[in-house]
């Protein structure tokens, strides 16, 4: 459905609907890295979590680093050539993420509502992969 191994050639990428979908996965990984390390009591008190001081900290610097892995993966995936190893460690990212907030609604940190983004980062993770194993042979 989302095309194979032989579409995504060297400097004509096929912008399909997997790449379209992993383009928008990177932006809103910016942007909501953006807003949770700018304002993350925001963040905190929309999933239930305490903003302590050593939270707000850690949230931070957590939405400091969505926006790295995000703008990587975009990078990437703008750039004329493929970059298997930035999509393959954007994807890995991805799963951390969902499986970290996931371990905190389990141990009570978070809200139930914190599962949806678990849930989102575990499907951004599979389909960054799914990208990863179509790119990751061509030369």
């Amino acid at each position: 459905m989302f095309g194979n191994a032989r579409v995504y050639g060297f400097m004509k990428k096929k912008k399909d609907a997997l790449y379209v979908v992993l383009c928008v996965i990177a932006v809103v990984t910016v942007v909501s890295g953006a807003v949770q390390a700018y304002v993350p009591a925001f963040v905190l008190g929309f999933i239930g979590g305490d903003p302590t001081p050593g939270n707000l900290l850690s949230f931070g610097i957590v939405g400091m680093f969505m926006v790295l892995f995000g703008g990587m993966l975009l990078h990437a995936l703008i750039n004329r050539r493929h970059h298997p190893v930035v999509v393959l460690w954007a994807g890995l990212q991805k799963f951390g993420a969902s499986g970290a907030v996931g371990l905190g609604v389990m141990r009570g940190l978070f809200s139930s509502l914190a599962l949806g983004v678990a849930l989102f980062d575990l499907l951004s993770g599979c389909l960054i992969l799914w990208y990863w194993l179509a790119i990751r042979r061509i030369r």
